[in-house]
């Protein structure tokens, strides 16, 4: 039972297009097999009713001129028309009565194998088939008249014959072009077919690339001008896609409360505790670590269970962030910060505009806090990613000091305003995206923060 279900499963997720041209074509074989027996054995009837109308023709003209003469049974005219003229042709004549036989200068000193046994339908008017084959092994096609006795006369035996050369050349010919004549209808059905299931399921393939638009965040929801077949499926698509925004909405807001509610509280604990007088034993310290822990992986959880949920939005990056340059231009406008950005136009990362905006926030807010007063913005594709670089011409990182900023709460200098959850929350959501940042050293001198996300 479980063999079967494998099979049918298999031949149920197969290709559609294959199985369609396969049907086709077991039909339009089967069609053409069975139409060319069919037009084959009508050209035989014809061809043979052609040779056998001929050589009835004969004899009905020897049986009207045959007679009686003094020495026995005579020819009132020459029959050896052509072909029955040429010796060895096949095409011949004889009339047999008693011992005297009648013959067409085709035979020779030969005679017809005309059968001696009676046939049952012999009392008729009509010519009746005897193919036999001559002395030489060649095919006959024969047509013999037995005519009753007459005032005690023996009967009569009129025959003629034409090589079976005669109908299998004419036969041959014909099912010649009919075989060429079918295999190019043959050629033209399967054309057609191909054509017919290209067009058939030409509409699934724009199905798909809407589909593939709508999770990519070209599109919100898949295009409802399809096919009358499709529209339904395109009903349930638009519906499943509106409740896991739904869905994904609802989870955001609990995240996003969550994540407010519990993190200044532990930020709070955490800077209170770094007091020595207040957690001697540093028991309190490690509580609240193990609590923000617990509560930064299930937020993790969370998250990217809801972006998972649904496809994402393009969020173009020049007027984000030239609006983050202006802004933070203003608020560090004492120290006289100049925010440089090199963006090209149309650029855009596939990501929620909320935690574009917290990224790129902390990554140029920090960059403020420690350059000496230029910082740069720029952009670039790397392959299906985009990198978005963050420079500053201040002191910068070494590699150890790198690593340790993007841990949560890590400060290097007490004396510059944050709580250091800037550059891990950074990294926390690149990875949500299936990102990532990097720190080294910016060719202006300072530090050089590295945000990829998807393009």
């Amino acid at each position: 039972m479980a063999r079967a279900s494998a099979a049918d499963g298999a031949g149920l997720t197969g290709s559609l297009a294959r199985r369609l041209l396969a049907v086709a074509l077991v039909f339009i074989t089967v069609a053409l097999v069975v139409a060319g027996v069919a037009i084959g054995f009508i050209l035989h009837r014809f061809v043979r009713g052609q040779i056998d109308g001929r050589l009835d023709a004969q004899i009905v003209a020897i049986r009207s001129g045959l007679e009686q003469g003094p020495d026995g049974p005579r020819l009132s005219r020459d029959f050896d028309a052509p072909p029955f003229d040429r010796e060895g042709s096949g095409w011949a004549w004889q009339v047999r009565r008693g011992g005297t036989l009648l013959r067409s200068a085709s035979l020779g000193r030969e005679a017809l194998p005309v059968p001696a046994a009676p046939r049952p339908d012999e009392g008729s008017d009509r010519p009746q088939p005897a193919d036999a084959t001559d002395a030489h092994g060649r095919g006959l096609v024969l047509r013999v008249l037995t005519l009753p006795a007459e005032d005690g006369a023996a009967p009569t035996t009129i025959a003629a014959s034409a090589p079976a050369a005669a109908l299998r050349g004419p036969l041959r010919e014909a099912l010649t072009t009919l075989a060429l004549a079918l295999a190019v209808l043959g050629l033209c059905l399967v054309g057609g077919v191909l054509a017919q299931v290209r067009l058939g399921l030409a509409p699934l393939q724009r199905l798909r690339a809407d589909l593939a638009d709508v999770r990519a965040g070209r599109r919100e929801r898949v295009p409802v001008a399809q096919p009358a077949e499709i529209r339904p499926l395109v009903a349930e698509l638009n519906g499943l896609l509106d409740q896991n925004a739904a869905n994904l909405a609802r989870a955001r807001t609990h995240v996003a409360n969550l994540a407010h509610g519990l993190k200044t509280p532990l930020a709070t604990l955490t800077l209170a505790l770094a007091d020595p007088a207040r957690d001697a034993d540093g028991t309190l310290r490690g509580l609240v670590g193990s609590m923000d822990r617990q509560v930064r992986h299930h937020l993790r959880r969370a998250r990217a269970a809801a972006l998972e949920g649904t496809a994402r939005g393009r969020i173009g990056l020049a007027s984000l962030i030239q609006d983050l340059a202006a802004t933070l231009g203003r608020l560090h406008a004492a120290k006289g910060v100049r925010v440089r950005t090199e963006i090209a136009e149309g650029l855009t990362v596939s990501c929620e505009a909320q935690d574009l905006d917290e990224m790129l926030g902390n990554l140029m807010d920090n960059a403020c806090q420690w350059c000496r007063g230029e910082v740069r913005v720029s952009a670039a594709t790397e392959g299906d990613a985009v990198a978005i670089g963050v420079e500053d011409d201040g002191m910068g990182l070494d590699p150890a000091a790198a690593t340790s900023v993007l841990r949560r709460g890590q400060r290097l200098d007490e004396t510059v305003p944050g709580n250091g959850f800037g550059l891990s929350i950074t990294l926390e959501l690149a990875e949500l995206y299936g990102g990532g940042l990097t720190l080294d050293r910016s060719d202006l001198g300072g530090l050089r923060a590295t945000l990829v996300l998807p393009g």
